[in-house]
Formats: C-alpha cells, sequence, structure tokens
C-alpha cells in the first residue's frame, strides 16, 4: 500500500472534498492546488497521475489533527467535526437530487396549443381498455449461441 492509497482512502472515510483537504493542508502552511490534489487520486496509468510523496502525507495527517481536535488554545470534539461533514455530504446529496430533467421545450404548452386548434368532439374521456391495445411482438436479443471454450470435442 503506498502513500495515494492511504490518502485516498482517508479522503473517503472522512467524507472529504478537495476544497476542505485544501484548507487542512493550509492549517500546516503547505499550500497545494485542488488540481494538483485531484492528481494523486488519479489512476496511476493516467498521464497526470502523481505520486504522492511523504512530505504530502504527512502534512495532510498534521492538519488532519489541528482540523479534527483543534489546538491547544481552542480544542473541538473530532466527532462533531465529522458529523458537520457527513451533514454536509447529506445535504450536497439532496441538492443533487433535487436538480431534476428540465426539457428545453415545455410539453404542458405544447398540448395547451394542440388542444385549443382541435376542439373535442367527444365530451367523456375514453376509459383504458387493455383488450384495444395491439399485440406488441417481442423479438428475442439474445440468440442461441453455441459457446467453444477452445477445445476439442470428439462426437
Amino acid at each position: 500500500m503506498n502513500n495515494n492509497d492511504i490518502f485516498k482512502k482517508l479522503r473517503v472515510a472522512l467524507q472529504l472534498r478537495d476544497d476542505q483537504i485544501v484548507e487542512i493542508l493550509e492549517l500546516v502552511d503547505f499550500r497545494m492546488s485542488k488540481g494538483e490534489i485531484g492528481n494523486l487520486f488519479r489512476n496511476e496509468d493516467h498521464p497526470n497521475f502523481m505520486e504522492c510523496g511523504d512530505q504530502v502525507l504527512r502534512n495532510f495527517l498534521n492538519g488532519l489533527v489541528i482540523h479534527l481536535r483543534g489546538t491547544k488554545e481552542n480544542p473541538k470534539n473530532a466527532m462533531d467535526v465529522i458529523k458537520q461533514n457527513q451533514e454536509v455530504v447529506k445535504k450536497n446529496i439532496a441538492e443533487k437530487q433535487k436538480a431534476e430533467f428540465k426539457p428545453k421545450t415545455d410539453f404542458t404548452q405544447a398540448k395547451r396549443k394542440q388542444s385549443e386548434a382541435k376542439p373535442n368532439t367527444n365530451s367523456q374521456k375514453k376509459s383504458f381498455n387493455p383488450k384495444d391495445k395491439k399485440q406488441v411482438v417481442k423479438v428475442q436479443v439474445v440468440e442461441k449461441v453455441q459457446y467453444k471454450n477452445g477445445k476439442n470435442k470428439k462426437s
């Protein structure tokens, strides 16, 4: 397990975002951009992958101690800080779920225009009858295939 793996596991376990990691590193006067931090979390085969050195991980761990516990003058409870992070993550997830698909055209207005253009001759709505629906022919998507695993079988 290398430093990148340790850094990734801490990030996931504590539910930290890149901007929070930047703030934690700044607590110990270690400056690093969000882009550089993103490069630490990339796959090893990616062209922008960057190896996490001992100095980066050491400074992150020292900053993490200050972030979670606070300083001697201003102590904090680590579980309170973690719960705050979890609330922020839940809030972000809830906001993402609220964002729904909004089509470019408003279909309700288009439907109104159609109803205005064509007057409705039937005063009663038709009830749904499954017999009126056309039979749909099911197409077999997967064909019957004979698998040959590279061995010649004698019949």
